[in-house]
């Protein structure tokens, strides 16, 4: 642990392309991603796993995989606030990962019996932790510091990372004769202890930055506060089981936030004195909200592309048998890992010429790889033999598409994120732009229970057809709003004034 803790001055004033700060933070997140993404991508296999799971059917299962997505992403909306408000980012985020490696063990000592309790604190601990790593990587930066992207884009990889480990580690252990579902989660709960080992003795680094916003205050006032705090997240727990359990109470959930947080979006944009900042924060709502259809198309993957996955897919990649669920949860978070700086020199080399496209028009080109990417998904139906069984190959060149989708709005969406925001709202905005990932995960799940064949009992063939059908649909969604969001470029860019 480092014994002098430096000023933000100090710290913004780093030399070279990285502050050294920026790689504690990547870890950090590494191994929550890890824990993130490998319980995600058991999550939809194990529900409709007939008889060690849950043995919920294929609807079943997509709504319910929706629902605790949501779930994750609004709580970081509450989380985002809280933090802002009360505790600070850092305070946040170690009480976060704590409440995730709880949630982890106790799915993994039972996971029929105890899984709704295990994946509540869970949802509740990873929206304390997952805004407030963000925004200490925008803190990082002065107002203007070209580098910022390029941190962005370093600390993207390490998501990555831990995603593509965690995709990997996660289904082998879980479908594995050898082990099983409870290894699956003990896995995620043992590398969120090293996430937050690595945070605890690498925070006081961060200086300033991530302190509680009431340090002004008398301690005791602010003491209360947070237990408040505390004591409010652990009184959730039995309504957010009661609102997974049933998923009709999802819906109610899903169409109370988003208003409830839009309201509160204008209200403190409107709060805001300056015009500048007011015409800023309308611009990050229509990234914000083009942001909730790019999820609600691409996390299929989590839900209906898992049970593609394990129907439709051969085992066959390249040369070498694996299962195709490894693939589909893991080959996403490689090509990122791959394509990520390959995609951040294209940016600078165009730069450079004067003919780099502006963050809009990079979204939009996002929802064209989208566009494509779906219709290749839709095409493996050609390539399928009369069991249903279509190529692992074909659908790996999808993933290799819709990760170059992603690296044209994710990463530069948390940048453009914490560059529109005044200081005061980073941690409500990094909410709002996970919250419009909660609204993409709800419709992720209600997208893909549309796709399951309506006969659990349908032939691998049926579900096929059932599945590429839904493809294809999104395929034409993305190609419209893609165009949509060229269109409206200039202005938003307008509104975005000297952000580029």
């Amino acid at each position: 642990m480092s014994a002098i803790r430096p000023t933000l001055e100090e710290i913004q004033n780093f030399e070279g392309k990285y502050p050294k700060q920026l790689w504690y933070l990547f870890f950090v997140e590494m191994w929550e991603r890890f824990c993130f993404y490998g319980m995600r991508g058991v999550l939809t296999i194990f529900m409709a796993d007939q008889l060690l799971g849950l043995a919920l059917s294929d609807k079943d299962a997509n709504l319910k995989y929706g629902a605790i997505q949501a779930f994750v992403y609004a709580f970081t909306f509450i989380g985002g606030i809280f933090a802002d408000k009360i505790l600070g980012f850092k305070k946040s985020l170690f009480f976060g990962g704590l409440i995730m490696i709880l949630g982890n063990l106790i799915i993994a000592f039972s996971p029929q019996a105890l899984f709704y309790v295990g994946i509540t604190l869970t949802i509740i601990g990873t929206g304390f932790f997952k805004p407030n790593i963000s925004s200490m990587v925008g803190e990082l930066y002065k107002e203007g510091d070209p580098r910022r992207d390029a941190g962005f884009g370093l600390f993207y990889s390490g998501i990555n990372a831990g995603a593509f480990l965690g995709g990997i580690v996660c289904v082998y252990l879980g479908k594995s004769e050898d082990f099983g579902w409870s290894y699956a989660f003990l896995a995620a709960a043992a590398v969120m202890v090293i996430g937050l080992i690595t945070f605890v003795y690498t925070k006081n680094a961060l200086g300033p930055i991530g302190d509680s916003p009431l340090l002004e205050n008398e301690p005791s006032k602010r003491k209360t506060k947070e237990i408040a705090v505390y004591v409010g997240a652990l009184l959730s727990i039995p309504l957010v089981f009661l609102m997974i359990k049933n998923t009709d109470y999802t819906d109610y959930f899903m169409y109370s936030i988003g208003p409830l947080a839009l309201l509160y979006f204008l209200y403190e944009t409107f709060k805001e004195n300056s015009e500048a900042a007011r015409k800023k924060l309308i611009a990050a709502l229509v990234f914000i909200l083009f942001s909730v259809v790019f999820w609600a198309f691409f996390e299929q993957s989590g839900g209906s592309l898992s049970l593609f996955a394990k129907y439709n897919l051969s085992d066959k990649l390249l040369f070498f048998n694996i299962d195709p669920n490894m693939v589909n949860n893991s080959s996403n978070s490689l090509f990122v890992i791959i394509f990520s700086p390959i995609i951040g020199l294209l940016w600078l080399g165009l730069a450079k010429r004067k003919i780099e496209p502006n963050t809009v028009i990079k979204f939009g080109i996002g929802f064209l790889f989208l566009a494509a990417a779906f219709y290749v998904f839709y095409s493996t139906r050609f390539f399928a033999g009369p069991d249903g069984k279509t190529s692992l190959n074909v659908f790996t060149v999808s993933y290799l598409i819709i990760t170059l989708a992603e690296l044209c709005l994710s990463p530069i969406g948390l940048s453009i994120m914490t560059k529109l925001s005044p200081k005061r709202l980073s941690g409500m905005m990094m909410g709002m732009w996970f919250l419009a990932s909660a609204y993409g995960q709800y419709v992720a799940g209600l997208l893909g229970a549309g796709m399951s064949s309506p006969d659990e009992n349908a032939s691998a063939a049926d579900k096929l057809i059932a599945f590429t059908d839904g493809y294809y649909q999104l395929a034409i969604y993305a190609l419209i709003a893609g165009i949509v969001l060229v269109a409206l470029s200039p202005l938003v860019r307008k509104l975005m004034q000297e952000v580029k």
